[in-house]
This record gives C-alpha cells, sequence and structure tokens, in this order.
C-alpha cells in the first residue's frame, strides 16, 4: 500500500505536528514500507492457529493500595512555565466562546 505525502502531511496537521518536505517524504516512503510488509503477513497461512491477543498470558501482580507522601502545591509547580492562583496556566487548545 501507498502512503502519499498529503497522507502524511494530514495526518501530521492532526496531530499538530510539523515537518519540513524531506521528512514528510520520508515518513512516506518508510509508512508504506511497513504497509507493504502487513500486507505480506496478510498472505500467511494461519488454519489451525489459535487467535491471542498476547503472545505470554498476562498475570497482573497487585499491591496494597497504601497511601503515600506526595508534592506539595508548590513542588507541583515549581517547574511550571506560567503557574496561576496555585494552578496549571495552558494555552487554550479548544476554540469556542
Amino acid at each position: 500500500m501507498k502512503i502519499s505525502k498529503e497522507e502524511v502531511e494530514h495526518v501530521a496537521s492532526l496531530a499538530r505536528l510539523e515537518f519540513s518536505a524531506v521528512e514528510i517524504e520520508t515518513f512516506a516512503s518508510q509508512l508504506s514500507s511497513i504497509l507493504e510488509y502487513v500486507e505480506k503477513m496478510g498472505e500467511l497461512d494461519l488454519a489451525g492457529v489459535e487467535p491471542m491477543a498476547h503472545v505470554h498470558e498476562i498475570v497482573n501482580a497487585f499491591r496494597d493500595d497504601v497511601v503515600a507522601p506526595g508534592l506539595t502545591n508548590e513542588e507541583a509547580l515549581m517547574n511550571a512555565p506560567y503557574p496561576e492562583d496555585g494552578c496549571y496556566r495552558v494555552a487554550k487548545v479548544i476554540e469556542g466562546e
């Protein structure tokens, strides 16, 4: 499957990423190679292979839920670029009223 430069640019804009023309060309080529490999895997004869979600059995290792000391508000905001009234101030990302 061939991925076009326009598709890479579209996905990059959705993810709010900026790439140079050379990077976009490189990513389009690399993604096309990956998808071609995935298509080859689709040609494998998997008759008799049991479907699975994970190769290894997943076992949860639970621990006791114990309250531990955390950061003070001042410590948490120490490296914030724009703290305001004891909170993090962030750039607006959703347009609206």
